[in-house]
């Protein structure tokens, strides 16, 4: 990003040409994940109301290792972005799905759900391998994640009041659908000015980033398979591009980059970036989102590095 030291008058104010980026870049950040925030807690909130701890026994596999892959595999089908898809997997583990299931959810949702598939083999000109990569690292890379998190006994939650009250549901009659839909509305507001408030902090992180640093400077850091891969990757958890679009950025590297770390930036900026970060930290303990981000780099970064021979 070039920096900008220019002036604009306006009304006998002086206002750097830098801060009118920074302020184009936060709106269409929020702009862009507002929708998909909106989805999510949408969902979430229909699933509070009408989805029950029965319901989801019922579809979630007995066997933990079939639970970890019919989490992954209905992720994938889902087009949820990286912002809505918070929520959602809050909403199903406060139901009582297991968190490695939660997290299976929340990864292959953004990452290769048909959309982001579809916009990727786009942006590379119609050319099937980068999808084809993004889809098959992706789920492989999820399934792996959520295996590991089989680790924690606990749902990671943290104990606020809406959590603890949904974790204690009882068996009680049902309401009159009037009321149930009026109650699946108040939630799904709750957690829309619950969730709003992180993604507005993520933005604006990101929108400073993108202003302020050059990416130049960025990308010159880069010398070597794993340094280049690792600048990618830190690329795109500061840029905070939403998944359905961050593929036509990674296209306009290709003459800098080989497709090892276009690859790093297109699967690890859907699992982690810094506006999905502060959402997670709002739902998630402290510890366990920490675990995660490590996680999540190492297994990314591990998978890059051992297939980049055979790309």
């Amino acid at each position: 990003m070039i920096l900008y030291h220019e002036h604009v008058k306006i009304n006998n104010l002086h206002i750097p040409s830098s801060l009118q980026t920074f302020n184009m870049i936060f709106l269409s950040i929020v702009i862009e994940a507002i929708p998909f925030v909106l989805i999510g807690v949408f969902i979430a909130g229909t699933i509070q109301v009408f989805v029950t701890e029965e319901h989801l026994k019922r579809v979630i596999p007995k066997s933990k290792w079939l639970a970890v892959v019919m989490s992954c595999f209905v992720g994938a089908l889902f087009p949820a972005c990286e912002c809505g898809i918070v929520p959602i997997v809050r909403r199903l583990i406060a139901k009582g799905v297991p968190l490695f299931a939660g997290v299976g959810f929340l990864l292959t949702g953004p990452l290769i759900n048909p959309i982001v598939v579809f916009s990727t083999y786009m942006a590379f000109g119609e050319d099937s391998k980068m999808a084809f990569l993004r889809m098959s690292l992706g789920f492989v890379i999820a399934l792996v994640i959520a295996a590991i998190c089989l680790l924690f006994k606990t749902n990671q939650l943290k104990q606020t009041k809406e959590s603890m009250y949904a974790n204690n549901e009882t068996a009680i009659a049902k309401p009159p659908i009037g009321q149930r839909f009026k109650a699946m509305v108040e939630h799904t507001i709750d957690e829309f000015f619950s969730m709003g408030k992180f993604l507005i902090i993520g933005a604006t992180l990101a929108a400073l980033v993108q202003t302020y640093v050059s990416t130049k400077s960025i990308l010159g850091i880069g010398e070597g398979i794993l340094a280049s891969t690792l600048v990618m990757m830190g690329l795109a958890f500061l840029l905070s591009l939403c998944s359905e679009a961050d593929a036509f950025i990674a296209a306009s590297f290709r003459h800098l980059f080989p497709e090892t770390s276009l690859l790093g930036f297109l699967l690890y900026g859907p699992m982690l970036d810094l506006k999905n970060t502060f959402m997670m930290l709002a739902v998630f303990k402290f510890r366990f989102v920490l675990v995660l981000i490590l996680l999540i780099t190492t297994v990314v970064l591990a998978t890059l590095v051992m297939i980049h021979p055979w790309l």
